[in-house]
């Protein structure tokens, strides 16, 4: 499993960076792009919002392309949301692709049932969300792809329910949370690189977050892709899911349980445990890596956690939202991997 020492590591040492390592796939990838960035932008809108039962959460989704189409579900992260996929979901649509597009739970319309509930942001619990969503829509079997907490959901539905991923595509490639591995110190430029999550830890922090979650969560986008100039439309689109209700509380429970400071439910330490020994994943898979992996881009950290068909991305000078940055490629990799 890579573990956060390795991955902040990784992250910190990308900042910096001025040279970096070149693509180490065990088999020739396709040439990417001579512009990542073609076609960014193109799309503003999601079309209609649609709502399924997905569990204990009433989940909204976008849709496009055929309903009996090969399924795809693709899933964003903090602090994005189902916008990043504006340009990637149509390219699939027109390759027949049917595309789901959900806003986790403590996003845009996303809703918990209950009141009673507890607000928790754990990995295993976001991922059968979409489990529940799939089942709800259908889905025996799609094709996943994601980053950020969307990769982390990715990693986990492959390595706990295998049998619903006809292939995937995680970018920063393994990245399932280790508790244990998580509560070691990480030498101080890492940690820096981390900063946010140690602010949620604090009561401070969560009223920080309450009070200026638009201007922190730009302060994010700046920062995680230096080099990509979104303007303030583009920001406002995905920044109105953050308005949700229950979003500070999810943010701040799941990096807060990330640090084992929160605790998780009891309902879902079984799969934790399953997770913790670092499963492997053996469905096909095509992992993308951008500049915000930093020295860990070359894929070898967890090139070993792959078991299947499998092939590594570089995408040089994209940042963390890869698939709002280069939705070509993002889209690419989605059927490609199909046919591995």
């Amino acid at each position: 499993m890579i573990s956060r020492r390795r991955f902040t590591q990784a992250f910190a040492a990308g900042l910096a960076a001025t040279s970096l390592a070149a693509c180490s796939a065990p088999a020739a990838a396709p040439a990417a792009p001579a512009n990542l960035r073609s076609g960014s932008g193109k799309n503003t809108s999601l079309g209609t919002i649609k709502h399924a039962d997905a569990g204990v959460v009433t989940m909204a989704y976008a849709e496009f392309g055929p309903a009996g189409g090969p399924p795809v579900v693709l899933l964003h992260g903090w602090p994005y949301d189902p916008y990043s996929y504006a340009d990637v979901a149509p390219l699939l649509a027109a390759a027949g692709y049917r595309v789901i597009v959900p806003f986790l739970r403590g996003y845009g319309p996303t809703a918990f049932k209950s009141a009673q509930t507890v607000r928790n942001g754990q990995q295993t619990a976001v991922a059968l969300d979409v489990i529940a969503l799939m089942d709800t829509l259908k889905i025996d079997k799609a094709i996943l792809g994601g980053y950020d907490w969307g990769s982390r959901t990715v990693g986990v539905i492959a390595a706990l329910w295998p049998e619903r991923c006809k292939a995937v595509v995680p970018v920063s490639g393994y990245i399932i949370t280790n508790l244990k591995a998580n509560l070691q110190p990480l030498a101080p430029a890492a940690e820096l690189g981390w900063w946010y999550q140690y602010y949620f830890a604090t009561e401070r922090g969560r009223a920080g977050y309450t009070a200026n979650r638009h201007d922190f969560t730009k302060l994010i986008w700046k920062t995680a892709s230096p080099t990509w100039t979104f303007d303030d439309a583009t920001y406002d689109r995905s920044a109105a899911a953050f308005d949700n209700p229950d979003h500070v509380a999810i943010v701040i429970h799941n990096y807060r349980w990330r640090l084992s400071l929160a605790p998780g439910e009891p309902q879902y330490e079984a799969y934790e445990q399953k997770l913790a020994t670092g499963p492997t994943i053996g469905v096909p898979s095509i992992t993308l890596a951008s500049d915000f992996d930093g020295a860990a881009k070359d894929g070898k950290a967890y090139r070993a956690k792959f078991t299947g068909k499998y092939e590594h991305r570089i995408l040089e000078g994209i940042g963390h939202n890869v698939p709002q940055e280069a939705p070509q490629p993002f889209a690419q990799a989605i059927m490609d991997v199909d046919r591995l």
